[in-house]
C-alpha cells in the first residue's frame, strides 16, 4: 500500500471520528495528515511527510484558535435577543420600590423590573436586556 494512502486514510478516519465526537480541533488533524498524503504524492522523505502534517495540523489549530478568540462569543440565553423575543423591548417605569424592584404592565401582564447590574433606579423609558425568570433585567434608555 502506498504511504499516500495511509496518510488519506489516517484524515479519514481522523474526520469520522469527529463526526461521531463532535471535537472540531480533529478536523485541524485531518488536514495536516492531508497535507502529508500530499507531500507523499510530491515524493517527499518520511521526516519531511511527517513534519509536514505536525507543522500543518499545528497552524491549523493555532489559526482556529485566534479566529476564536477575535470573535467575541454570544450572549448568554437569557441576554440573546435570538433566544428570547423580550429583550429590546420598551418599558416605562413610573416608579421603583424600596427593594430595589419595579411593577410594569408589558404585553398585558405585570411584571417585576430589575435595574442591570450598577445601573441607577430612575423612572422614564429603560430597554429590556435580559430576562431571570419571570423578571426582566433593564437599562435606561439614554
Amino acid at each position: 500500500m502506498a504511504q499516500s494512502t495511509i496518510w488519506w486514510l489516517l484524515a479519514g478516519v481522523a474526520v469520522i471520528v469527529e463526526l461521531v465526537s463532535g471535537t472540531f480541533y480533529l478536523l485541524m488533524l485531518a488536514i495536516g495528515l492531508a497535507a502529508a498524503a500530499v507531500a507523499s504524492h510530491l515524493g517527499a522523505s518520511d521526516t519531511v511527510q511527517i513534519t509536514v502534517a505536525a507543522l500543518v495540523a499545528a497552524g491549523a489549530v493555532l489559526g482556529w484558535r485566534a479566529y476564536k478568540m477575535s470573535v467575541p462569543s454570544s450572549p448568554t440565553a437569557n441576554a440573546n435577543p435570538d433566544v428570547n423575543l423580550d429583550i429590546g423591548a420598551t418599558v416605562q417605569i413610573d416608579a421603583w420600590n424600596p427593594d430595589g424592584t419595579a411593577s410594569v404592565k408589558y404585553r398585558g401582564a405585570n411584571w417585576t423590573v430589575s435595574p442591570e447590574e450598577n445601573q441607577p433606579m430612575v423612572t422614564g423609558a429603560h430597554r429590556v436586556v435580559g430576562v431571570l425568570g419571570s423578571r426582566l433585567i433593564v437599562r435606561k434608555i439614554t
